[in-house]
């Protein structure tokens, strides 16, 4: 994609107390309270490595989960990155795109299967990568698991073939999911039914 000027850039990181940050009300990401201790636990062992994103008037555009887990551990101040330059309607895109683009990214499952091994060889606490017990046990028994009832295709034209597919999901992660389901299905123009 051709840009016909730079992007606006941040060009610095700056403390700021807790106290000063105001979560954005109509944020529409939410976060459990396990996540915020899985958060809390990151922090603990790899440090505040990802800043919470303000606006100019001491709004959170991004990282009210990192907040909560700062609270959590309370901690007095926080990195923060001043967005001051966004208009009104991109800090209220942006709050949703930050999220919903993560989502996007899959995972090379072969790549992910030899770091896991890897870290669980070293005596890694895998526990604070963010990951469940159960995709945990299913990563290392050879990737995530589907039951995918199968198709058989009798001929070129799939017009009207229907497939079941079942996956059991961590409640956690159960609406990530989903999303990124239907968003699959969108873009190759595959009609879905998530119940």
């Amino acid at each position: 994609m051709a840009q016909s000027h730079s992007p606006a850039m941040a060009n610095r990181i700056e403390l700021w107390p807790v106290e000063k940050l105001q979560p954005f009300k109509r944020n529409a990401r939410t976060h459990s309270p396990e996540q915020i201790s899985q958060i809390a636990a990151s922090i603990v062992e790899f440090g505040f490595t990802n800043p919470i994103l303000v606006d100019g008037e001491n709004g959170i555009i991004a990282g009210h989960g990192r907040l909560a887990a700062a609270q959590e551990l309370e901690l007095l101040e926080v990195p923060v990155v001043v967005l001051n330059y966004l208009s009104a309607k991109q800090k209220q895109a942006y709050i949703i795109a930050d999220n919903k683009l993560a989502l996007n990214a899959g995972w090379d499952l072969d790549l992910l299967s030899e770091e896991m091994h890897q870290l669980k060889s070293s005596n890694f606490d895998l526990s604070l990568i963010g990951f469940s017990e159960a995709e945990l046990d299913a990563i290392n028994s050879g990737g995530w698991d589907s039951d995918i009832d199968e198709v058989e295709k009798t001929d070129e034209n799939l017009d009207g073939i229907e497939a079941k597919i079942i996956a059991r999901l961590d409640p956690t992660y159960k609406s990530e999911v989903e999303d990124a389901i239907k968003n699959y299905c969108d873009t190759h123009a595959i009609s879905v039914e998530v119940s």
